[in-house]
Protein backbone atom coordinates (compact mmCIF):
# COMPACT_ATOMS: atom_id res chain seq x y z
CA UNK A 1 0.00 0.00 0.00
CA UNK A 2 1.35 3.33 -1.24
CA UNK A 3 0.68 7.00 0.25
CA UNK A 4 2.56 9.07 -1.76
CA UNK A 5 0.83 12.36 0.42
CA UNK A 6 2.39 10.33 3.29
CA UNK A 7 5.85 10.67 1.28
CA UNK A 8 5.24 14.40 0.43
CA UNK A 9 4.62 15.36 4.04
CA UNK A 10 7.88 13.43 5.16
CA UNK A 11 9.77 15.32 2.50
CA UNK A 12 7.92 19.33 3.96
CA UNK A 13 8.52 18.01 7.55
CA UNK A 14 12.72 17.24 6.81
CA UNK A 15 12.74 20.68 4.96
CA UNK A 16 10.79 22.81 7.92
CA UNK A 17 13.10 20.85 10.47
CA UNK A 18 16.05 22.41 8.54
CA UNK A 19 14.80 26.31 9.66
CA UNK A 20 14.29 24.79 13.33
CA UNK A 21 16.86 24.09 16.47
CA UNK A 22 18.49 20.93 16.49
CA UNK A 23 16.17 19.60 19.87
CA UNK A 24 13.28 20.30 17.94
CA UNK A 25 14.84 17.59 14.90
CA UNK A 26 15.33 15.38 17.86
CA UNK A 27 11.43 15.84 19.92
CA UNK A 28 9.80 15.42 16.22
CA UNK A 29 11.98 11.99 15.55
CA UNK A 30 10.93 10.75 19.33
CA UNK A 31 7.06 11.35 17.48
CA UNK A 32 7.49 10.16 14.24
CA UNK A 33 6.40 6.73 15.04
CA UNK A 34 3.16 7.74 17.00
CA UNK A 35 1.89 10.81 15.29
CA UNK A 36 1.49 11.66 11.15
CA UNK A 37 4.09 13.56 9.51
CA UNK A 38 1.19 15.71 8.41
CA UNK A 39 0.66 16.70 12.42
CA UNK A 40 4.02 16.86 13.38
CA UNK A 41 4.74 19.34 10.00
CA UNK A 42 2.07 21.51 11.66
CA UNK A 43 3.92 21.29 15.08
CA UNK A 44 6.87 22.80 13.44
CA UNK A 45 5.10 25.16 11.82
CA UNK A 46 3.50 26.23 15.10
CA UNK A 47 7.30 26.01 16.30
CA UNK A 48 8.21 28.29 13.72
CA UNK A 49 5.74 30.86 14.38
CA UNK A 50 6.86 30.73 18.05
CA UNK A 51 10.64 31.13 17.23
CA UNK A 52 10.12 34.29 14.91
CA UNK A 53 7.86 35.88 17.88
CA UNK A 54 10.50 35.76 19.86
CA UNK A 55 13.32 37.08 17.73
CA UNK A 56 10.48 39.85 16.58
CA UNK A 57 9.89 40.51 20.17
CA UNK A 58 13.59 40.77 20.84
CA UNK A 59 13.77 38.03 23.27
CA UNK A 60 16.53 36.71 21.25
CA UNK A 61 19.17 38.16 18.78
CA UNK A 62 20.41 35.67 15.96
CA UNK A 63 18.71 32.92 14.21
CA UNK A 64 16.32 30.95 14.85
CA UNK A 65 18.26 27.58 14.44
CA UNK A 66 20.84 29.18 16.91
CA UNK A 67 18.09 29.59 19.83
CA UNK A 68 19.33 27.68 22.47
CA UNK A 69 18.31 25.41 25.58
CA UNK A 70 18.78 27.61 28.35
CA UNK A 71 17.20 30.92 26.56
CA UNK A 72 13.69 28.11 26.47
CA UNK A 73 14.33 27.72 30.53
CA UNK A 74 14.70 30.99 31.02
CA UNK A 75 10.98 32.09 29.47
CA UNK A 76 9.01 33.71 31.91
CA UNK A 77 5.02 33.27 32.50
CA UNK A 78 4.68 36.96 31.35
CA UNK A 79 6.49 36.26 27.88
CA UNK A 80 4.38 33.18 27.20
CA UNK A 81 1.02 34.76 27.89
CA UNK A 82 2.49 37.75 25.31
CA UNK A 83 3.23 35.20 22.37
CA UNK A 84 -0.43 33.70 23.05
CA UNK A 85 -1.76 37.19 23.50
CA UNK A 86 -0.02 37.65 19.95
CA UNK A 87 -1.68 34.66 18.08
CA UNK A 88 -4.99 35.83 19.47
CA UNK A 89 -5.46 39.81 18.68
CA UNK A 90 -2.93 39.98 16.38
CA UNK A 91 -3.41 36.66 14.45
CA UNK A 92 -7.02 36.37 15.18
CA UNK A 93 -6.23 32.95 15.68
CA UNK A 94 -9.42 31.20 17.81
CA UNK A 95 -9.43 30.09 21.18
CA UNK A 96 -9.24 26.41 19.86
CA UNK A 97 -6.45 27.11 17.54
CA UNK A 98 -4.59 29.05 20.36
CA UNK A 99 -4.94 25.99 22.29
CA UNK A 100 -3.86 23.58 19.71
CA UNK A 101 -0.31 25.38 19.56
CA UNK A 102 -0.29 26.16 23.20
CA UNK A 103 -0.54 22.07 23.06
CA UNK A 104 2.32 21.96 20.57
CA UNK A 105 4.58 23.75 22.58
CA UNK A 106 3.84 21.82 26.20
CA UNK A 107 4.69 19.35 24.43
CA UNK A 108 7.98 19.73 23.16
CA UNK A 109 8.41 21.64 26.80
CA UNK A 110 7.71 18.16 28.37
CA UNK A 111 9.88 16.17 25.79
CA UNK A 112 12.74 18.64 27.22
CA UNK A 113 12.19 18.29 30.72
CA UNK A 114 10.79 14.61 31.29
CA UNK A 115 11.94 13.09 28.25
CA UNK A 116 15.31 14.14 26.86
CA UNK A 117 19.08 13.14 28.57
CA UNK A 118 21.89 14.66 28.38
CA UNK A 119 24.76 12.09 28.26
CA UNK A 120 24.92 12.25 31.48
CA UNK A 121 21.37 11.64 32.30
CA UNK A 122 20.25 14.99 32.92
CA UNK A 123 17.19 16.80 31.68
CA UNK A 124 17.56 19.02 28.86
CA UNK A 125 15.94 21.80 30.94
CA UNK A 126 15.44 21.96 34.51
CA UNK A 127 12.18 24.65 34.24
CA UNK A 128 9.52 23.87 32.13
CA UNK A 129 7.33 27.39 31.92
CA UNK A 130 4.64 25.69 29.99
CA UNK A 131 3.66 24.08 32.81
CA UNK A 132 2.29 26.84 34.10
CA UNK A 133 0.42 28.21 31.41
CA UNK A 134 -3.45 26.95 31.12
CA UNK A 135 -5.49 26.78 28.15
CA UNK A 136 -8.05 28.98 26.98
CA UNK A 137 -11.03 28.17 28.16
CA UNK A 138 -13.39 26.99 25.31
CA UNK A 139 -17.63 27.69 25.80
CA UNK A 140 -18.70 25.31 22.67
CA UNK A 141 -20.14 22.86 24.09
CA UNK A 142 -20.33 19.22 21.87
CA UNK A 143 -24.19 20.18 20.92
CA UNK A 144 -23.12 23.32 20.00
CA UNK A 145 -20.70 21.88 17.52
CA UNK A 146 -23.19 18.96 16.42
CA UNK A 147 -25.67 21.69 15.53
CA UNK A 148 -23.39 23.71 13.32
CA UNK A 149 -22.12 20.13 11.84
CA UNK A 150 -25.67 19.54 10.96
CA UNK A 151 -26.15 22.08 8.15
CA UNK A 152 -23.25 20.96 6.22
CA UNK A 153 -23.71 17.12 6.14
CA UNK A 154 -25.91 15.39 4.42
CA UNK A 155 -29.27 13.64 6.15
CA UNK A 156 -32.07 11.66 4.99
CA UNK A 157 -32.24 11.46 1.43
CA UNK A 158 -29.68 13.51 0.50
CA UNK A 159 -27.26 10.82 0.83
CA UNK A 160 -28.77 8.81 -1.98
CA UNK A 161 -30.02 12.09 -3.71
CA UNK A 162 -26.10 13.24 -3.81
CA UNK A 163 -24.62 9.85 -5.03
CA UNK A 164 -27.44 9.73 -8.08
CA UNK A 165 -26.12 13.60 -8.89
CA UNK A 166 -22.77 12.40 -9.08
CA UNK A 167 -23.53 9.09 -10.83
CA UNK A 168 -26.05 10.81 -13.45
CA UNK A 169 -27.54 14.11 -12.76
CA UNK A 170 -24.29 16.24 -12.85
CA UNK A 171 -24.23 14.88 -16.60
CA UNK A 172 -28.08 15.73 -17.21
CA UNK A 173 -27.07 19.07 -16.05
CA UNK A 174 -23.97 19.89 -18.11
CA UNK A 175 -24.94 17.94 -21.26
CA UNK A 176 -24.82 21.31 -23.34
CA UNK A 177 -21.39 21.93 -22.55
CA UNK A 178 -19.54 19.70 -24.46
CA UNK A 179 -15.99 19.93 -22.31
CA UNK A 180 -17.57 19.51 -18.89
CA UNK A 181 -19.97 16.65 -20.31
CA UNK A 182 -17.04 14.70 -21.83
CA UNK A 183 -14.97 14.75 -18.80
CA UNK A 184 -17.64 13.79 -16.59
CA UNK A 185 -18.18 11.02 -19.03
CA UNK A 186 -14.70 9.81 -18.79
CA UNK A 187 -14.92 9.86 -14.45
CA UNK A 188 -18.64 9.13 -14.00
CA UNK A 189 -18.03 5.67 -12.81
CA UNK A 190 -14.79 6.26 -10.51
CA UNK A 191 -16.08 9.40 -8.97
CA UNK A 192 -19.29 7.61 -7.93
CA UNK A 193 -17.15 4.58 -6.95
CA UNK A 194 -15.37 7.61 -4.25
CA UNK A 195 -18.17 9.16 -3.01
CA UNK A 196 -20.05 6.00 -2.81
CA UNK A 197 -16.96 4.22 -0.51
CA UNK A 198 -16.94 7.56 1.42
CA UNK A 199 -20.61 7.70 2.25
CA UNK A 200 -20.69 3.91 2.91
CA UNK A 201 -17.38 3.71 5.23
CA UNK A 202 -16.30 6.98 6.02
CA UNK A 203 -12.72 6.80 4.87
CA UNK A 204 -10.38 9.72 5.61
CA UNK A 205 -9.33 11.13 2.51
CA UNK A 206 -5.84 9.79 3.27
CA UNK A 207 -7.36 6.12 3.71
CA UNK A 208 -9.23 6.37 0.25
CA UNK A 209 -5.84 7.81 -2.43
CA UNK A 210 -3.85 4.97 -0.31
CA UNK A 211 -5.97 2.03 -1.57
CA UNK A 212 -4.51 -0.30 -4.16
CA UNK A 213 -6.52 -3.27 -5.80
CA UNK A 214 -5.37 -5.41 -3.08
CA UNK A 215 -6.65 -3.91 -0.50
CA UNK A 216 -9.87 -4.42 -1.25
CA UNK A 217 -11.71 -7.67 -0.06
CA UNK A 218 -14.54 -8.49 -2.82
CA UNK A 219 -15.84 -11.54 -0.60
CA UNK A 220 -16.30 -9.63 2.93
CA UNK A 221 -16.94 -5.54 1.85
CA UNK A 222 -14.13 -4.62 3.43
CA UNK A 223 -10.65 -2.18 2.42
CA UNK A 224 -7.56 -2.70 4.03
CA UNK A 225 -6.24 0.61 5.26
CA UNK A 226 -3.05 2.10 7.26
CA UNK A 227 -4.75 4.77 10.40
CA UNK A 228 -3.58 7.07 12.25
CA UNK A 229 -0.33 6.06 13.90
CA UNK A 230 0.37 3.56 11.29
CA UNK A 231 -1.93 0.94 12.38
CA UNK A 232 -3.15 -1.57 9.81
CA UNK A 233 -7.21 -1.97 10.09
CA UNK A 234 -9.76 -3.98 7.52
CA UNK A 235 -12.69 -1.52 7.44
CA UNK A 236 -16.25 -2.49 6.12
CA UNK A 237 -18.34 -0.50 3.38
CA UNK A 238 -21.98 -1.11 2.23
CA UNK A 239 -23.79 -2.99 -0.72
CA UNK A 240 -23.92 0.30 -2.62
CA UNK A 241 -20.16 0.81 -2.24
CA UNK A 242 -19.35 -2.38 -3.75
CA UNK A 243 -22.01 -2.16 -6.48
CA UNK A 244 -20.43 1.06 -7.54
CA UNK A 245 -16.74 0.07 -7.17
CA UNK A 246 -17.47 -3.05 -8.84
CA UNK A 247 -18.69 -0.53 -12.03
CA UNK A 248 -15.73 1.21 -11.87
CA UNK A 249 -13.27 -1.31 -12.09
CA UNK A 250 -14.99 -2.77 -15.32
CA UNK A 251 -13.35 0.35 -16.80
CA UNK A 252 -10.32 1.59 -15.01
CA UNK A 253 -8.03 0.07 -17.86
CA UNK A 254 -9.51 0.98 -20.61
CA UNK A 255 -10.82 4.34 -19.74
CA UNK A 256 -7.76 5.28 -17.98
CA UNK A 257 -4.96 3.16 -20.36
CA UNK A 258 -3.73 2.06 -16.68
CA UNK A 259 -0.48 -0.15 -16.92
CA UNK A 260 -0.35 -3.55 -15.22
CA UNK A 261 1.98 -2.22 -12.53
CA UNK A 262 -0.19 0.41 -11.25
CA UNK A 263 -1.86 -1.18 -8.73
CA UNK A 264 -3.52 2.30 -7.12
CA UNK A 265 -7.41 1.37 -7.17
CA UNK A 266 -8.00 4.93 -8.27
CA UNK A 267 -5.93 6.27 -10.98
CA UNK A 268 -6.07 9.67 -13.21
CA UNK A 269 -5.76 10.15 -16.99
CA UNK A 270 -2.90 10.39 -18.64
CA UNK A 271 -1.29 13.62 -19.55
CA UNK A 272 0.36 14.37 -22.78
CA UNK A 273 1.28 11.84 -25.24
CA UNK A 274 3.10 9.91 -23.88
CA UNK A 275 1.60 9.95 -20.20
CA UNK A 276 0.83 7.60 -18.14
CA UNK A 277 -2.29 7.09 -15.36
CA UNK A 278 -1.19 8.01 -11.70
CA UNK A 279 -2.76 7.42 -8.73
CA UNK A 280 -5.37 10.14 -7.64
CA UNK A 281 -4.12 12.65 -5.57
CA UNK A 282 -5.84 13.64 -2.13
CA UNK A 283 -5.99 17.50 -3.60
CA UNK A 284 -7.92 15.94 -6.46
CA UNK A 285 -10.19 14.31 -4.62
CA UNK A 286 -11.07 17.07 -3.11
CA UNK A 287 -11.42 19.10 -5.96
CA UNK A 288 -13.88 16.55 -7.21
CA UNK A 289 -16.09 16.19 -4.38
CA UNK A 290 -16.19 20.39 -4.13
CA UNK A 291 -17.32 20.39 -7.47
CA UNK A 292 -20.21 18.05 -7.02
CA UNK A 293 -20.99 19.53 -4.35
CA UNK A 294 -21.12 23.20 -5.27
CA UNK A 295 -24.00 22.01 -8.68
CA UNK A 296 -25.78 19.90 -6.09
CA UNK A 297 -26.42 23.18 -3.90
CA UNK A 298 -24.33 22.14 -1.15
CA UNK A 299 -21.22 24.17 -0.99
CA UNK A 300 -19.86 23.26 2.46
CA UNK A 301 -19.77 19.58 1.60
CA UNK A 302 -16.01 18.87 1.46
CA UNK A 303 -14.59 15.17 1.82
CA UNK A 304 -14.38 15.20 5.92
CA UNK A 305 -18.23 16.47 5.89
CA UNK A 306 -18.94 12.95 3.65
CA UNK A 307 -17.05 11.59 6.25
CA UNK A 308 -19.40 13.17 8.94
CA UNK A 309 -22.22 11.99 7.04
CA UNK A 310 -21.90 8.38 7.01
CA UNK A 311 -20.54 8.74 10.72
CA UNK A 312 -24.26 10.19 11.28
CA UNK A 313 -26.07 7.73 9.67
CA UNK A 314 -24.60 4.97 11.01
CA UNK A 315 -24.92 6.45 14.19
CA UNK A 316 -28.92 6.95 14.03
CA UNK A 317 -29.54 3.61 12.34
CA UNK A 318 -27.07 1.22 14.60
CA UNK A 319 -26.07 3.81 17.89
CA UNK A 320 -23.05 1.65 19.20
CA UNK A 321 -20.86 4.33 19.58
CA UNK A 322 -17.56 1.78 20.53
CA UNK A 323 -18.09 0.01 17.06
CA UNK A 324 -18.80 3.81 15.42
CA UNK A 325 -15.48 4.60 16.76
CA UNK A 326 -13.77 1.40 15.52
CA UNK A 327 -15.26 2.26 12.29
CA UNK A 328 -13.94 5.84 12.20
CA UNK A 329 -10.47 4.93 13.20
CA UNK A 330 -10.30 7.30 16.17
CA UNK A 331 -8.23 7.37 18.86
CA UNK A 332 -10.54 8.83 21.40
CA UNK A 333 -14.20 7.58 22.26
CA UNK A 334 -14.73 11.31 23.25
CA UNK A 335 -14.21 12.43 19.54
CA UNK A 336 -16.99 10.32 18.09
CA UNK A 337 -19.16 11.30 21.24
CA UNK A 338 -19.88 14.09 18.56
CA UNK A 339 -22.40 11.95 16.59
CA UNK A 340 -25.23 11.44 19.57
CA UNK A 341 -25.65 14.98 19.44
CA UNK A 342 -26.99 15.12 16.02
CA UNK A 343 -30.44 14.96 15.71
CA UNK A 344 -31.56 12.79 12.45
CA UNK A 345 -35.09 11.47 12.94
CA UNK A 346 -35.68 10.45 9.27
CA UNK A 347 -33.20 8.09 8.52
CA UNK A 348 -35.22 5.29 10.13
CA UNK A 349 -36.33 3.99 6.63
CA UNK A 350 -33.13 3.04 5.65
CA UNK A 351 -32.54 -0.77 4.17
CA UNK A 352 -30.04 -3.26 5.23
CA UNK A 353 -28.91 -0.60 8.26
CA UNK A 354 -26.36 1.57 5.67
CA UNK A 355 -27.30 0.35 2.53
CA UNK A 356 -28.86 2.68 0.33
CA UNK A 357 -31.46 1.43 -2.27
CA UNK A 358 -29.84 0.93 -5.40
CA UNK A 359 -31.03 3.15 -8.57
CA UNK A 360 -33.08 0.80 -10.44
Amino acid sequence: MVNPDKQQNFKKLQALLNELPWYVEEYINHKLRKLSTASLFNYCHDYKIFFNWMITEQLWTGSIKDIPLERLEQMTVLEVEGFLNFLHYELNNKELTVNRKLSALKSLFNYLQNIAETPDLQPYINRNVMAKIEFNEVKETMETRANKMEGKILLGDEYEQFRLFVARDYGELNKDNKKIFNFYQLNKERDTAIISLILGSGLRLSELIGLDLDDIDFSKYCARVIRKGNKEQFVFFSQIAMDDLQEYLAVRTAKYQVDKNNKALFVAAPMGPKGKSRRLTARSVEKLVEKYAAAFGKPALSVHKLRHSFATRYHAEINDVPKLRRQLGHSSIQTTMIYTHIRNDDLKIAVDKMDMPKEQ
